[in-house]
């Protein structure tokens, strides 16, 4: 009980020192519980979604297309007379038959695109009693024939659409024009698509082509009878084999299976900047614990001569430690809903609607994120509780400190930092001279891990250097102030290199990253401009088809010489050694061979385009023992089987289209039924000698009613391809920010803690004549120095990585390495503001200090 007192006391004591460290814990543990609770949430809306829009039993072709595939741009249907079928069957309640399409495009009246900035599908469907489930008509009505048509609400508010309005959809069978005639709500969420309704004869005629087919046939049970019993019932009437049938469990698991890679790459970047903040937040705490124990060496020394052992000290220091760990945590786990909250509001902003209805938090959260913190909170405080602990009871009679650890123990430590660090240096040169990316991508993580602990352990001895270099460079100018700025920053090696340390990590990564995006803007770039011969592309941002009048219009269009199809079919491929793969092949015109121009290795690869002929990438060539000239059985998913010939093999050193398989559109055409043909995924387009700029402005003036398409030439796809990059760079120093937060806060504490130890120091400054301003200078100074030191680590090291990175990524066609020496400057100055704003409170606390108080503080 006296410990527990003792470090109760101690604590209440210092709980202006502890707050900062405190703050670093909950901005950690908010991270952590915010990422759980945001993406159980995002579970909870998708699986109440789906399994609101399942029927007991859903009965559907086995072909269906799924994400990711070719499409048609007509849905795989059921014939009509499965209603009528099924409902003889005993058990059911009810048939109805859903038919819908994602394949389309829905504009308003100013030619504006009503589906979802995030990726998320337009849905052109029927009514049915599914629908009443999930959606609730809150305005007009119902549309009753093809020139009526109801929308979502979240859409409606969206884009201002009101009843009385037209809207357009587009679809691979042509557009139709309807006017809106009522709003229907979800009753759940909306996660983001789009969703329109049509009278069920639209449906099927406009967009499924068929006036007696159907996507889905829903069937309701009976009474008791389970879902599982009503699929083997339905199972037996319609015999195995020929359709796909699932009950709303199955249903509702697949369609969250679809989404599921999606959740978890969200959540586990999330968790990875939450560690990464956490990683920062333990020197904070490290160096906070041990400060404050150096700064009650006297008396720790008065306890242990009274009688506390050294297992009593530790412990009362790790008291201190679990308090901070504790409180820190409960507020972090508080903050972690408001933070899912927050991130729940900002995916509302871009089209994902999350509703606050459906926030799910788990017991196993706040667990997890309490657990965490403390262990976290112990860990970082366990070494200064050891010193702690080796106190003797003589230092209550001398203020020296404590135990000096020795230079022994700074020689062993700083061998073991070089050590760790020519390892890792090793590491990542091994990385970037490897041959193998598996193998590389292993020497390069080794590289990372071992740079970064060794840069930790090394920091105190690179201190004394760095900081003096800085000092004669940045310090001096600002004369005696600046020159004792930069001996306070030397006072304590150890502690500046922790507290430098903390900005390293996450300035590290900032550069290493801006290397690899501009790495890959400036390959992309210079790709293009080696390998593509097309002067336009012309594709859908959202992954959309392009519709078949859409084509017709761009082969219509003036001063354009040549357009070249381009699409994709999924096959079955069997090489001379009778193994058969699962592949993708690329069907299209001749011209591609013009419009891309990719190095073979053997063959010639416009003779891959001639009928019944293909290439093979050079990597599968060499797996199956195929060479030019060698015959491949190639059995397509929507027709027959072929015989094809290789007439060439294209080589692995590209990163545009890598690992293709080429054929001509008229071979494809030649396997494959026409209503079976996929659309294709992009068009390619040369224009006539002097005419790029007038066929550029021809080809979009003639795609204006096709909104879901773009028309780029090289320029603007050069454009985009920097702006994808800056946009998710941006995100990650979004994230990263977290971490550089936390490192500031180490910065103020630092300077706090050592303000409140220099006390009499200062007080004796002032009484000599140093002003205010003067001592605020200098502390201002101190941080600058402090921050450039970390930030100069941190892009060095940073620095080394990006290049490392990008040396192995050029096996992937990463081929030019591109600096972004504007940004490590940015960075660098960045740096020194953090320095300064850092200081501005220690700084102000310094000057407010009375002269005659701090010269008699001991």
């Amino acid at each position: 009980m006296t410990v527990l007192r003792t470090s109760l006391r101690n604590f209440v004591a210092h709980k202006g020192r502890m707050l900062l460290s405190g703050v670093a814990v909950v901005l950690s543990v908010a991270f952590v519980c915010g990422t759980l609770v945001f993406t159980d949430t995002m579970n909870t809306t998708f699986d109440r979604l789906f399994s609101q829009t399942a029927a007991d039993v859903t009965v559907s072709a086995k072909d269906a297309e799924s994400d990711g595939q070719p499409t048609t741009g007509r849905p795989a249907t059921v014939p009509g007379s499965l209603l009528d079928e099924l409902e003889g069957v005993e058990g059911v309640s009810s048939v109805s038959g859903g038919a819908y399409s994602t394949s389309v495009t829905v504009v308003n009246a100013d030619n504006e695109n009503m589906g979802s900035s995030t990726g998320a599908p337009t849905i052109a469907s029927n009514w049915t009693e599914i629908d009443e489930k999930s959606m609730e008509v809150t305005e007009g009505r119902l549309p009753r024939g093809a020139g009526e048509v109801m929308v979502d609400a979240d859409t409606a508010d969206r884009h201002g659409l009101e009843l009385g309005e037209e809207l357009r959809t587009i679809s691979a069978l042509g557009d139709f024009r309807a006017e809106i005639v009522g709003v229907a709500a979800f009753r759940s969420t909306n996660p983001g698509a789009t969703v329109v309704y049509f009278d069920t004869g639209t449906v099927q005629q406009r967009l499924l082509g068929d006036p007696d087919a159907y996507t889905d046939v829903y069937v309701m049970a009976a009474g008791d009878v389970s879902d599982e019993e009503l699929k083997e019932r339905v199972v037996a009437a319609l015999g195995s084999g020929e359709y796909k049938v699932r009950t709303q469990e199955e249903y509702a698991a697949e369609g969250k299976d679809e989404i599921g890679s999606f959740l978890d790459v969200i959540k586990y970047a999330l968790l990875g900047f939450a560690g990464i903040a956490l990683l920062v937040g333990v020197f904070l705490i490290v160096n906070t614990f041990s400060m404050l124990v150096a700064q009650r060496t006297r008396e720790i020394g008065l306890m242990r001569a009274i009688g506390s052992s050294r297992r009593q000290v530790n412990r009362s220091v790790l008291v201190e430690a679990v308090l901070l760990g504790v409180l820190g945590s409960v507020v972090g786990v508080a903050a972690g809903v408001g933070l899912a909250v927050g991130l729940m509001e900002l995916m509302g902003l871009v089209g994902m609607n999350l509703s606050t209805d459906d926030l799910t938090l788990r017991w196993i959260t706040p667990v997890v994120g309490v657990v965490l913190g403390v262990v976290v909170t112990v860990l970082a405080a366990y070494l200064p509780a050891r010193r702690a602990g080796r106190v003797s009871p003589m230092a209550a009679l001398r203020d020296d400190g404590l135990p000096a650890a020795g230079s022994r123990v700074g020689r062993v430590r700083s061998g073991v930092g070089l050590a760790l660090t020519l390892a890792g240096a090793g590491a990542l040169v091994a990385a970037a001279g490897s041959d193998d990316a598996a193998g590389g991508s292993l020497f390069l993580a080794v590289g990372v891990v071992l740079t970064l602990v060794g840069f930790v352990l090394v920091g105190p001895l690179l201190a004394g250097g760095v900081v003096r270099v800085l000092g004669a460079v940045v310090l001096r100018v600002f004369g005696p102030v600046g020159r004792m700025a930069e001996r306070n920053a030397l006072r304590n090696p150890r502690r500046t290199g922790a507290t430098g340390a903390a900005l390293m990590i996450g300035l590290a990564l900032v550069a290493s990253l801006s290397v690899v995006g501009a790495s890959l803007v400036a390959s992309a770039g210079d790709e293009l401009d080696r390998s593509v011969g097309a002067d336009f592309i012309m594709m859908s941002s959202a992954g959309q088809p392009v519709v078949p009048e859409a084509v017709e219009r761009v082969r219509g269009t003036e001063g354009v010489e040549h357009v070249t199809e381009y699409r994709w079919l999924e096959a079955r491929l069997t090489g001379p050694d009778g193994e058969s793969v699962e592949e993708s092949v690329t069907a299209a015109s001749a011209t591609y061979a013009e419009d891309l121009r990719v190095e073979t290795v053997a063959g010639e690869l416009p003779a891959a385009y001639e009928r019944d002929s293909m290439s093979v990438p050079e990597d599968f060539a060499k797996a199956h023992g195929v060479e030019v000239g060698d015959r491949v059985e190639v059995d397509f998913a929507a027709g027959g089987t072929a015989e094809l010939t290789v007439r060439a093999i294209t080589a692995a050193d590209t990163s545009v289209d890598q690992g293709a398989m080429y054929l001509s559109t008229a071979t494809a055409e030649r396997y494959v039924p026409e209503d079976r043909m996929p659309l294709n995924m992009m068009l390619f387009a040369k224009a006539e000698e002097g005419q790029e700029d007038a066929a550029y402005a021809a080809l979009k003036k003639e795609l204006e009613p096709f909104p879901q398409y773009e028309v780029r030439n090289q320029a603007d796809y050069k454009e985009l391809l920097e702006d994808q990059v800056g946009q998710l760079l941006n995100m990650v120093y979004g994230l990263l920010a977290l971490a550089i937060v936390v490192a500031v806060l180490g910065v103020v504490n630092t300077l706090a803690l050592s303000v409140v130890e220099r006390t009499r120091e200062i007080g004796l400054m002032r009484a000599i004549g140093l002003s205010r301003r003067q001592l605020r200078r200098m502390i201002r100074l101190e941080s600058v120095v402090i921050a450039l030191f970390g930030a100069l680590l941190g892009l060095g090291l940073g620095l080394g990585w990006g290049v490392a990175a990008q040396r192995l990524l050029a096996l992937e066609g990463l081929k030019v390495l591109q600096v972004p020496w504007p940004t490590i400057a940015g960075v660098f100055v960045g740096a020194a503001v953090v320095g300064l704003v850092a200081a501005l409170v220690p700084a102000f606390r310094a000057g407010r200090m009375n002269v005659l108080n701090a010269i008699a503080t001991e």
